[in-house]
């Protein structure tokens, strides 16, 4: 089955989210995702299903452990009954410090085991929704049992709400082929990651819970670099993730271990501007693609047929001077 490529609406304020949106739409798009980086992520989603008719439309990510399951809930099924079931909620953990220091909120003990729990609450509360059963979930990290007729907005043609996780280590990628319909792959991995770590990983999540790989859509947004202003900016984003010690097993399988280590270190001296300079031409070809964006079809299709149902460029698509060159683009990924 080919690929699907996707967009970002990251980049975009509220008032071109319709415009923007159309426009994916016209140009070939399956799917728009937001992400939560400077903005909320789930503003844009209700203008994105006003103003298209075919497509679908997801967080990528919004961070799980900064809200309660049952306000996820609602969000989600509005937005789903909005849009006749082209929602899909993309959820992420983020990782330690910003959950404790800029959402002000505890780091659990056992990360999978809230997100797994987060993922069986929801269900919980949509299928009480759904049928009328009686709300009583009960977990270590969330006790929900309390639905009155008030608060119960009833059921919707379009339930089913795909859940995706996002992760760069095993343990998510076994729990979303375990618990879920897709995984959020980073942006900062590599094709021998992937097909190495994270795919026997999510197979074996999948394989615990009696399902197969290929009930699990994998997604991910991945570096390209079509001009000389994009080389650099990539760089700057790899020697940024590559700083982070969540993200450390990428460099690890590839034995990039020191780069990591220096990286860290520039970082927790707040040395960023010198930080790109440490990721070499081998890590940057290896992480990202290189090529015009008119020819930028084969080379993903190349690296990433059979690794990834789901391609978003990590560069989003802006309509203009280059429309031509992105509906080809789309064209020749999808076909």
């Amino acid at each position: 089955m080919p690929m699907k490529l996707d967009t970002s609406l990251s980049h975009a304020s509220l008032t071109q989210v319709p415009t923007l949106a159309k426009a994916a739409e016209d140009a070939g798009f399956d799917a728009v995702w937001t992400t939560e980086t400077q903005h909320n992520p789930f503003l844009p989603l209700p203008l994105v299903a006003e103003h298209t008719t075919r497509l679908k439309f997801g967080t990528s990510v919004a961070i799980g452990f900064a809200r309660s399951p049952m306000t996820l809930a609602h969000v989600a099924w509005d937005l789903a009954a909005q849009s006749e079931g082209r929602f899909i909620l993309g959820l992420g953990t983020q990782v330690k410090a910003h959950i404790e220091r800029r959402f002000g909120l505890p780091w659990p003990e056992s990360v999978t085991g809230k997100l797994r729990e987060m993922i069986l609450a929801l269900r919980a509360i949509w299928k009480c929704w759904q049928t009328g059963e009686r709300l009583n979930f009960r977990g270590e990290y969330f006790k929900l049992s309390l639905m009155s007729p008030f608060f119960n907005p009833g059921p919707i043609a379009q339930p089913q709400i795909p859940i995706y996780i996002a992760g760069v280590n095993l343990g998510l990628a076994r729990l979303a082929g375990e618990t879920c319909d897709g995984f959020h792959i980073h942006p900062f991995h590599t094709p021998a990651y992937l097909r190495e770590a994270l795919l026997p990983a999510i197979r074996a999540g999948a394989e615990k819970a009696g399902r197969t790989l290929a009930e699990v859509q994998l997604a991910g947004a991945v570096f390209v670099i079509t001009n000389d202003f994009q080389r650099e900016f990539v760089r700057q984003q790899i020697s940024f993730y590559a700083s982070t010690p969540s993200y450390r097993a990428v460099l690890a399988h590839h034995g990039w271990e020191a780069l990591g280590e220096q990286l860290s270190a520039l970082a927790a001296r707040g040395q960023w501007a010198e930080m790109s300079a440490l990721i070499t031409d081998d890590v940057l070809h290896t992480v990202a693609i290189e090529a015009p964006l008119a020819s930028l079809a084969a080379p993903l299709r190349e690296r990433y047929t059979g690794l990834m149902d789901r391609v978003t460029l990590y560069h989003p698509y802006v309509p203009g001077d280059e429309e031509g060159e992105w509906r080809s683009l789309v064209k020749a990924v999808t076909e």
